[in-house]
């Protein structure tokens, strides 16, 4: 049984091309996500849907944390959330788990927040998939494809 999730991490074009890279996740939609008080305002994440049987959630969390800045602040963390989006109760208590486990791999305090997810908008449709359709542009070049190498590094049996 397939399971979703909400990831914020921040570009969605970043985010996006990461875990479609990864075995076991079925499907990515990339968009703006918001959750409930105080997070009501619209940051860029994705959705993901994957399967359980292939690929933990512990394993897309670690994945998620290690390729953005989930231990630094910034001014646009409003627009561009370090987050986890939570759909049940279970999945809240399970990622505050796996959270508590992962600090330990991580010099700086994370800051990623685990939170509900509410809502859900999708990115126009000329910017989904945006580095399967731009992989020479120099956003990818800078950006996109390091975290890719850093995925292949650290995580190879995942990809």
């Amino acid at each position: 049984m397939l399971e979703t999730i909400g990831l914020g991490g921040g570009c969605h074009w970043c985010t996006e091309a990461v875990f479609e890279s990864l075995k076991g996740v079925t499907q990515v939609n990339q968009g703006y996500i918001a959750s409930i008080d105080p997070y009501t305002s619209f940051s860029e994440a994705i959705i993901i849907e994957f399967d359980p049987q292939i690929i933990a959630l512990a394993t897309l969390i670690e994945i998620h944390l290690h390729t953005h800045q989930s231990t630094k602040n910034h001014s646009r963390r409003d627009t561009y959330r370090s987050a986890v989006y939570f759909y049940t109760n279970q999945q809240k208590h399970q990622i505050n788990t796996i959270m508590s486990n992962l600090q330990v791999k991580f010099e700086g305090k994370i800051i990623t927040k685990i939170i509900q997810f509410n809502k859900f908008k999708a990115s126009r449709a000329e910017i989904q998939h945006y580095y399967k359709k731009n992989p020479e542009k120099p956003f990818c070049k800078k950006y996109i494809i390091p975290k890719l190498l850093l995925l292949q590094d650290k995580f190879p049996t995942h990809v």
